[in-house]
């Protein structure tokens, strides 16, 4: 058989695999919306309304994805897909308003983007605090907000809104972050080089970030820190000699010129985010917790604030320490650990943790990234 007469036959059996993908994509959309109309009839004689997102619900489908998946494609492109097919099936039954830190093109969005899919509805807003306050007054379902850095640590203005917030973390998303020194769209004329730039915008995370390349590339360019990368984006793409630090998301949103790309110094460059909603989450099997604790100011106290956990076998993954802003010199500490509140084991530990604290607030149990 000719080449020709291989690729066609090829083609036809994917046109018929294409057909029967998109049977089964709609048989589970309306599988969707049968769940949606179980939940409202259920949900008639309740105040609150249906829970029609079930975070753990999700990252336990996704996490089953990548497991039984045979290949060639790799586990996490097999997950995106499905987070995209339950993206928009989850807007047949009630489309969600995902709050972040804006304008449009940060990294925020992308990181909503990345765990709610293209059918949830973004809403920018100007600043952290913001994103708290939007979804407290139920203005937004859901909000997302940066907590830490593999570079540059955690990020201190969403550790303080927790302490005035009554939100609870229902999940976590890890993305890749890949840094480009970008310009104006008129720069595509040519009239713009490095030599030629005034100023070096973006969040202080991003700059800080690619302090390094900066150091090396441009070591007498002024550096400016704006609310977000997506600020910065927009700024660029309007004022000249101005060049912003951000990342794909804004290079297309505001059209604009790389001067150079991948500048972050680490390769592996990373931030976390987290999700704030309104509910707890059940357990996955394979969850988080998060706590903020302070402690008596005695010696001792923080070891007495970490024993517990060494003592029932419950790993730690991150502690970090905040000023508490009510009394000089005192501290509050954000402890994130494995396991769930619902855990026997993690009562434990919380009950002892009280006996050696002044303050203890559970700021929620949520599941791993599962991509």
């Amino acid at each position: 058989m000719d080449p020709d007469q291989q690729l066609s036959q090829i083609r036809q059996r994917i046109d018929e695999i294409d057909l029967r993908l998109l049977e089964l994509i709609s048989e589970r959309a309306k599988c969707a919306q049968q769940v949606a109309e179980v939940k409202l009839q259920a949900s008639q004689s309740d105040e609150v309304g249906p829970l029609f997102y079930r975070p753990e619900r999700e990252a336990q489908v996704l996490r089953a994805i990548q497991e039984r998946n045979p290949g060639p494609l790799a586990g996490d492109q097999v997950a995106a897909i499905f987070r995209e097919l339950m993206s928009g099936c989850l807007a047949l039954e009630q489309p969600l308003s995902v709050a972040f830190l804006g304008p449009e093109g940060t990294y925020s969005q992308a990181a909503a983007m990345k765990h709610f899919g293209q059918s949830a509805v973004p809403q920018g807003q100007a600043s952290i605090h913001n994103v708290f306050r939007q979804v407290e007054a139920r203005l937004c379902d859901y909000g997302v907000v940066p907590v830490e850095n593999s570079t540059e640590g955690m990020v201190g203005q969403t550790l303080d809104c927790f302490l005035e917030s009554p939100l609870q973390i229902t999940g976590e998303i890890e993305l890749p972050v890949v840094h480009h020194l970008l310009v104006g769209a008129g720069a595509a004329a040519g009239d713009i080089s490095l030599d030629s730039l005034r100023v070096v915008i973006g969040h202080e995370q991003a700059l800080g970030q690619c302090r390094q390349w900066l150091d090396s590339h441009l070591p007498e360019v002024p550096r400016e820190a704006v609310s977000s990368n997506g600020e910065a984006a927009r700024r660029a793409s309007s004022e000249h000699g101005v060049a912003a630090i951000a990342g794909e998301l804004a290079l297309k949103q505001y059209s604009l010129i790389p001067l150079a790309s991948a500048i972050q110094d680490s390769s592996s460059n990373t931030t976390r985010f987290l999700v704030l909603g309104r509910e707890s989450v059940p357990s996955s099997g394979y969850d988080k917790t998060s706590l903020l604790v302070s402690a008596r100011n005695r010696p001792g106290a923080l070891l007495g604030l970490l024993r517990p956990f060494e003592e029932k076998g419950v790993s730690l993954t991150r502690i970090d320490s905040r000023p508490s802003k009510t009394e000089k010199w005192t501290y509050v500490f954000y402890i994130e650990c494995e396991g769930h509140l619902g855990d026997p084991v993690m009562a434990d530990v919380i009950a002892e943790i009280e006996e050696h604290s002044i303050m203890l607030k559970k700021l929620g149990s949520y599941p791993r990234a599962p991509i």
